[in-house]
């Protein structure tokens, strides 16, 4: 009976989540409710606004539209998921749709890695050189580069999660996460798994290497031409039209590198800390980035707070 349960193909997966912490879960599942609360009202009033102000109608705009649609996008594909399982005892996902939610977890996290170079570009543009700034960033240039951003993680995405599907899973189905993660899945296979981790490492180059290589060089020439503003109000005004952005990008690359670049414990006694922090880490990654920032570009935009202000009074003012 053994045997053929282990030869048997996985047709759904148990989603370990916190269940071997129990007094973790009540409190875990209120705070993630709330922070997904916050995330769809900061990030679908940030859309709003980019939309409906006039004077919000710029590259810079367009791409913090976009990058809070990504924030929901993200956090929905996963967190409803984690809720869920924080409720119940035992809880599964099919294949396809442990399948689907991989491949949109990943995608929104590729996706988000070239949207954040491409805001840093649209900055270096802005400080570096203002004066060809309309002519570099018109809208026949910001809006393929979004696009852009959206088919390049897409297509990482659809790659991955290809890779991983065609790998043959056989008895067992138990991840040790609270969703479809594709490095927790990849343990489950009973095949060879190099291919899958190869072409992850490339992939690690191109979405992590590359963009902070970029946005790092970006903010070198940003940093210099500000310091070589005469008047103290002229670098302050410069520099807080791309300290919002540059937060974002330390929080979250920050988070990205500390999840995956983190040395391995080999004492027995620290698994089961390691083991939690491999799921609490993720879940930070996965959930408080999306919450911060539409806060952060929130508190440090007086353009946004204006047009929220100006949305408000036109909602009590039509009552």
């Amino acid at each position: 009976m053994e045997k053929a349960n282990r030869t048997s193909p996985v047709v759904e997966f148990i989603l370990l989540g916190l269940s071997a912490h129990p007094k973790l879960e009540k409190t875990f599942f209120v705070l993630i409710l709330l922070t997904y609360l916050v995330i769809l009202l900061g990030n679908g009033v940030l859309i709003l606004v980019t939309i409906l102000d006039a004077r919000l109608h710029t590259p810079m705009y367009f791409f913090l539209g976009n990058l809070s649609f990504l924030d929901i996008c993200y956090t929905t594909s996963s967190v409803p998921l984690i809720l869920d399982g924080f409720l119940t005892p035992r809880e599964t996902i099919s294949f396809s749709g442990c399948a689907i939610q991989m491949f949109l977890s990943f995608a929104m996290a590729g996706t988000e890695c070239v949207l954040l170079s491409m805001m840093a570009f649209d900055r270096y543009v802005a400080i570096c050189n203002p004066l060809r700034y309309p002519v570099v960033m018109s809208k026949a240039a910001y809006v393929p580069m979004a696009a852009s951003s959206w088919a390049i993680g897409g297509v990482a995405s659809v790659v991955h999660t290809s890779l991983a599907i065609q790998l043959p899973f056989c008895g067992d189905n138990v991840i040790n996460h609270f969703a479809c993660e594709i490095l927790a899945v990849l343990k489950l296979a009973c095949a060879d798994i190099s291919i899958n981790v190869i072409s992850m490492g490339v992939t690690n180059v191109i979405f992590l290497g590359v963009p902070v290589l970029f946005i790092s060089v970006s903010y070198v020439f940003i940093i210099a031409t500000i310091l070589r503003i005469p008047s103290a109000e002229g670098r302050k005004k410069a520099f807080s039209t791309c300290s919002a952005h540059l937060t974002v990008v330390v929080i979250f690359y920050g988070t990205l590198f500390f999840m995956y670049g983190r040395p391995k414990s080999k004492d027995p006694l620290e698994g089961d800390k390691e083991d939690l922090s491999d799921k609490l880490i993720p879940l930070f990654y996965g959930v408080v980035t999306p919450m911060l920032n539409p806060i952060i570009y929130s508190l440090r935009n007086k353009d946004v707070k204006a047009a929220v202000k100006n949305l408000v009074a036109q909602k009590y003012s039509s009552h």
